[in-house]
């Protein structure tokens, strides 16, 4: 029998970095003045890593697409984020809505790109994320998920999350527990 392993996926704009929001809407950060990490992610997600989950970034870029971000920019942000946390690999959507492709959340190419990767056990595993296609991503495929509530200008199209928290910190908390119910 093949071993599978638990994970979290995270989404990386408001949850391992900070999101840059204009008039209630979240934006990636366009530049190195504008990246930082979330304070309250480093020891959360190190807990999470020790206890034996295998966490993977699951980012929608499409600025990329729009010529409003570089992939070379997107590819630094990533790169400090690995430097910095422990995630094992963040994988990447650079299409735009009107692309229809199979990878931009809420479908879930790049949780199931990240599975077929590292064998991981969908049934064990958890979605993180502080947007609505976040929450709908890891549904489609039997996560259970946490949504960050930021309050964000948007409709959340009924999407209900497992859990609803206000930062990063209780997330170690609430999945370790969750293993034990």
């Amino acid at each position: 029998m093949i071993k599978e392993f638990p994970a979290v996926f995270l989404d990386r704009d408001g949850v391992l970095n900070r999101a840059i929001v204009r008039d209630g809407v979240p934006y990636p950060p366009v530049n190195l003045s504008e990246f930082e990490i979330m304070p309250s992610s480093i020891s959360t997600l190190t807990r999470l890593a020790n206890s034996g989950y295998m966490l993977i970034g699951v980012t929608n870029q499409p600025d990329v697409a729009r010529g409003t971000q570089s992939a070379d920019t997107v590819k630094l942000f990533n790169e400090l984020i690995q430097s910095r946390l422990p995630i094992q690999e963040i994988f990447v959507c650079y299409h735009d809505s009107k692309d229809h492709c199979d990878c931009r959340k809420p479908k879930p190419g790049l949780i199931l790109q990240a599975q077929a990767k590292y064998r991981i056990a969908l049934s064990k595993s958890w979605m993180v994320g502080d947007r609505w296609k976040d929450i709908a991503a890891g549904h489609s495929v039997g996560l259970r998920t946490i949504f960050i509530d930021y309050h964000y200008n948007e409709d959340y199209l009924g999407q209900s999350p497992d859990f609803t928290i206000q930062d990063t910190s209780q997330l170690a908390d609430i999945i370790l527990e969750g293993v034990n119910s």
